[in-house]
């Protein structure tokens, strides 16, 4: 069986190693691996593949590959594998959800405490060369984790990992999620549907966004949704840049509507140089690394290695995409 590797990026750390496609290689000698480096080499590798590791395979190249069985995204967003041509042909998808939780729950909490703590501002005069003590001591005032509540949107496998490390700092964790009925994760407090948005935003004083994105949850958070939340509230997007009209909140953030933003994805990244956001005193920002762990590609190839023996056994698979819902 030929199995299509095709996991590149402009960004070296997003690639997979060629050390891990070589493991896969050991591991299953009867397999032929054939590793794509480029679009161009994807698209004539995948034409023969019965199985794809990637997390770019477009409608187009699924529809030119008549033997294709099954793709395995090494990323959990599967955004740009959820095709016409992929669901018309039953072709199973899984992700690689689970794998980020615990290190974006740690970004989540190390941002929040440093926009409480004004870390960010300590940082930034710090290259000025400015002692500025009383610019941090000044309103509004330092701020503790512990008591605050913060509100979750998404309880998949990141939200959880968030609101178990807040509720283990002290903090108040009330959440909302597609399917409530399913139930809450250890640590949240409340537990509400996407109807309830509303009352989270307007409890919460850090709204962590770890939703995924869906036709329903595009622009999740606009003008309205900024103005139900606490003068003060932090807004901390780990989830997907296109879950906030970002027009709308750098309008809130300029007026101080809301606190401060702490911003790991934007609505087109790279982020514009040009974009207001880079500049705005209340916003952190960092280049989507929230999701990386420096065993990344050890974890991520390891589950690939489970599906790929459940899938030669004729076992279910783990981390099953719902094409309809969109994760």
């Amino acid at each position: 069986m030929k199995v299509l590797v095709a996991i590149f990026s402009e960004t070296d750390v997003w690639k997979i190693p060629r050390r891990h496609v070589d493991r896969l290689r050991e591991r299953f000698p009867r397999h032929t691996f054939a590793m794509a480096e480029d679009q161009e080499a994807m698209v004539r590798e995948a034409a023969d593949s019965e199985v794809a590791f990637s997390s770019r395979l477009r409608g187009d190249v699924v529809k030119a590959a008549p033997r294709l069985r099954w793709i395995h995204s090494s990323a959990a967003g599967v955004g740009s594998l959820l095709s016409s041509e992929l669901t018309a042909r039953g072709i199973v998808l899984t992700n690689s959800r689970g794998v980020h939780g615990d290190v974006i729950a740690e970004h989540v909490m190390g941002v929040t405490i440093m926009a409480f703590h004004k870390l960010h501002v300590a940082v930034r005069r710090q290259a000025e060369g400015v002692w500025a003590q009383q610019e941090i001591s000044a309103d509004p005032p330092i701020r503790l984790l512990r008591g605050a509540t913060v509100g979750v949107v998404g309880l998949g496998a990141v939200g959880s990992a968030v609101a178990h490390a807040a509720a283990a700092l002290g903090a108040e964790v009330v959440a909302i999620r597609r399917r409530p009925d399913r139930g809450a994760t250890a640590g949240v407090a409340w537990l509400g549907g996407p109807a309830d948005l509303d009352e989270l935003l307007g409890r919460a004083d850090v709204v962590v966004l770890a939703a995924p994105l869906t036709a329903s949850t595009r622009a999740l958070i606009g003008a309205r949704e900024l103005a139900l939340m606490k003068p003060g509230a932090l807004l901390v997007n780990v989830g997907r840049g296109k879950l906030v009209a970002e027009a709308d909140l750098v309008d809130a953030l300029r007026r101080g509507a809301i606190g401060g933003a702490a911003l790991d994805v934007v609505e087109h990244e790279p982020l514009d140089p040009q974009s207001p956001l880079w500049r705005l005193p209340n916003v952190i920002l960092t280049p989507h690394t929230a999701g990386f762990r420096g065993d990344y590609w050890d974890v991520v190839t390891d589950l690939f290695s489970e599906n790929l023996c459940r899938f030669d056994c004729g076992e279910p698979l783990l981390n099953v995409v719902d094409a309809e819902a969109g994760y």
